[in-house]
């Protein structure tokens, strides 16, 4: 029996299985930021170890960088877990990107686009969407400061091998569906839970077609469903996209690298736990109306009623729509909105910002709407510049800010108040995700500048139809 491009992988990189236990996994890179990384760099301190393989560590500060300038960060406690890093490096010769440097960023979205993640590699980092890497056809998973702690170490980390689930979506996208439509579709459809115990391979024409940003959007958003990794088979969109980078392999190495790569895929007769398959052709423009990521509908669509879910999801229903303040059955597109937020480790590369000028190009910001358009790196950021795009962008009265995770999650200055609502291409929706008492709709950059643009809930495609015709 054929093996599955996990399985390769994953084989591929096992020290040892413990009886009755997990697998001693080696690891090729380690991911460490500010949040999560001080606690596992303690406990190396207080055992008297040291850190294993330094230059397979790379570390960067994004959680509580600020995007409106970088010369401070006014919070003590985001302050000290910047700053802790950097000691944290130096000490023990890491790599450290600095906050406000041009190789900073989003960790997930500087590492492949630096070559640093490449194919058949295993990632970790303590950070839920550390899957985001899984799109060059890694398996990348989040792990806990305890397991950031084996790694720096051993460069191992104990783990049990999940399932494998493979996803197949068919068919051609349709005017204004993008990937992060995609990845709310089949949540929606396999709900929060549906992928827990498994790691998702993506498969199928859809999938294949995608651009490398339309797969780092697709896999970030894997962990959503509970899975434990979310990857895709390495292509030639996937070469074409790290050729040249900045850590990719040159010259021969390169061309030795590549003959390993194209054999990363699952073998024809493979068998999977769990395959599903969707069609592209079901999928529309989508948004959230709930707290958490599975919660969605298409854009014109309308809120489940009580009666159409099974019973024992009501409570829940109720509670969700209570906190968002929408109504059972309710249409939401056109209802006014206060905040809309581009960036994230989902939605924070240059693709989205050319989508998102591309609605905005001619138009004005909505004076009732606040909009914060943070790219997820320096490189990012430049090359919006490069392009044209922050030109596009100021015309329409939007200002470009500084990489960071900004409004993802509560903790820098983005913060959304309470009670108002966001549209937001970020990855989650959960109560006071992006602020205390703060509402979140998640949406595609289409849908988020549509949006910006109208002051409300906005089905991109009538925007686009009506450039078609000027």
């Amino acid at each position: 029996m054929g093996k599955t491009l996990f399985d390769k992988i994953w084989d591929a990189h096992v020290i040892q299985n413990v009886e009755d236990g997990p697998t001693q996994l080696y690891i090729d890179r380690l991911y460490a930021h500010e949040v999560t990384s001080p606690q596992a760099f303690d406990t190396l301190r207080d055992k008297g170890i040291g850190v294993f393989r330094p230059n397979q560590v790379i570390a960067m500060p994004d959680h509580n960088t600020p995007s409106d300038q970088q010369e401070v960060i006014n919070d003590p406690v985001g302050r000290k877990q910047v700053e802790t890093l950097k000691a944290n490096c130096d000490c023990y010769g890491i790599r450290h990107f600095s906050m406000g440097t041009p190789d900073n960023g989003i960790i997930h979205v500087v590492g492949p686009e630096k070559g640093l993640s490449l194919p058949g590699m295993t990632i970790v980092c303590g950070d839920s969407h550390t899957s985001t890497h899984g799109a060059v056809g890694a398996i990348a998973m989040g792990i806990g400061t305890s397991e950031v702690a084996q790694v720096l170490a051993s460069q191992c980390i104990l783990q049990s091998k999940p399932k494998t689930m493979r996803i197949n979506v068919e068919g051609e996208l349709a005017e204004g569906v993008t990937a992060k439509d995609v990845a709310l579709y089949i949540m929606a459809k396999l709900t929060t839970a549906g992928a827990t115990g498994y790691a998702v391979e993506y498969a199928g024409s859809t999938i294949r077609n995608l651009s490398m940003e339309g797969r780092l959007t697709l896999s970030n958003l894997s962990i959503e469903m509970g899975s434990r990794a979310g990857l895709i088979a390495p292509d030639d969109v996937t070469f074409d996209y790290l050729k040249g980078r900045e850590y990719a392999p040159k010259g021969k190495d390169w061309d030795e690298a590549l003959i390993q790569w194209r054999e990363l895929k699952s073998d024809e007769d493979a068998v999977f736990d769990k395959e599903v398959t969707f069609q592209a052709s079901d999928i529309v423009p989508r948004i959230t109306y709930g707290t958490n990521p599975g919660a969605g509908i298409p854009i014109d669509g309308t809120i489940p009623c009580l009666e159409d879910v099974a019973e024992e999801e009501r409570q829940q229903l109720s509670a969700m729509l209570e906190y968002m303040k929408f109504q059972p059955g309710q249409i939401l597109e056109n209802i006014p909105v206060d905040y809309c937020f581009l960036g994230a480790c989902t939605n924070g590369r240059i693709e989205d910002f050319r989508a998102f000028a591309s609605i905005v190009k001619g138009r004005k910001k909505s004076p009732n709407v606040t909009a914060w358009l943070v790219p997820g790196s320096w490189a990012v950021r430049q090359q919006i510049m490069d392009e044209g795009l922050d030109v596009i962008l100021k015309e329409a009265g939007f200002e470009l800010r500084l990489p960071s995770c900004s409004a993802c999650l509560a903790m820098n200055p983005d913060k959304v108040p309470a009670g108002k609502l966001a549209v937001s291409t970020s990855n989650r929706n959960f109560v006071g995700r992006q602020g205390p008492g703060s509402r979140t709709i998640l949406a595609s950059p289409l849908v988020v500048a549509a949006s910006a643009v109208t002051g409300r809930l906005t089905d991109p495609r009538k925007l686009m139809h009506e450039n078609s015709s000027l």
